[in-house]
């Protein structure tokens, strides 16, 4: 399986929304080829360490193929959709969503080697970019959430670099199953016995699964879905 990237986005922290919100969210296309390291893309920063980067989530893909679902849903939405960077990714392609990406999936993009590593769990903070007081939710509801890879090894990637797939060690599970799990069949026990023991998931997402067998609850999600108050 290939693909092209269509681009290479990287933002600097700066203030968001009403409540001027440290985030780097507002990725702008970079020309040239950008150095793949373990943190993610050189020139890239986040606004919340704990909850955005790190090793699990050091690079962020998302489907140029979701927009014109958006604008169907969302037809007052701002020509920020129709550009890559409108979800703060830093990958933008088309040809592959998350019914067609395996956890675990290796992907050489440019001289770079990825490794998916779980869906992005959608925040309050799309709500203040896209000025729709519950576009996280609907972002979480819908399955167009995109996905974040860790880096096997360092490289580097440009627009216009290829995107291949070098090997699916679990293609049980496509990230919309996983999705579908952790969002609309919450407690199926077997599924998220098998998520707990999914070694190339995140380890915060394993651990999630994990919980939820043991409480037999799901999280609150209102916090991060909606910011505090």
């Amino acid at each position: 399986m290939d693909l092209r990237i269509e681009a290479v986005l990287t933002g600097r922290v700066q203030p968001l929304g009403p409540k001027r919100a440290p985030s780097g969210i507002d990725k702008q296309p970079v020309a040239g080829p950008v150095t793949i390291g373990p943190a993610g893309l050189a020139g890239d920063e986040q606004g919340d360490r704990i909850h955005h980067g790190g090793p699990d989530k050091a690079v962020h893909h998302y489907p140029l193929d979701h927009a014109p679902s958006w604008r169907a849903d969302l037809p007052a939405l701002p020509d920020l959709l129709e550009r890559p960077g409108a979800f703060g990714e830093n990958i933008a392609t088309r040809g592959l969503t998350e019914t067609g990406i395996c956890v675990g999936d290796l992907w050489r993009a440019g001289s770079a080697l990825l490794q998916v590593s779980q869906a992005r769990q959608p925040c309050w903070k799309l709500n203040a970019r896209f000025g729709v007081p519950d576009m996280a939710r609907r972002v979480q509801a819908s399955g167009r959430t995109g996905w974040y890879y860790r880096v096997v090894e360092t490289g580097r990637v440009a627009a216009g670099d290829p995107m291949r797939l070098v090997e699916r060690p679990h293609p049980d599970w496509p990230l919309a199953r996983l999705l579908r799990v952790f969002y609309v069949d919450r407690l199926d026990r077997a599924a998220l016995a098998e998520i707990a023991a999914l070694a190339p998931l995140s380890e915060s997402w394993r651990t999630l699964a994990a919980r939820r067998l043991d409480r037999v609850a799901v999280e609150d999600w209102s916090r991060r879905l909606q910011g505090e108050g």
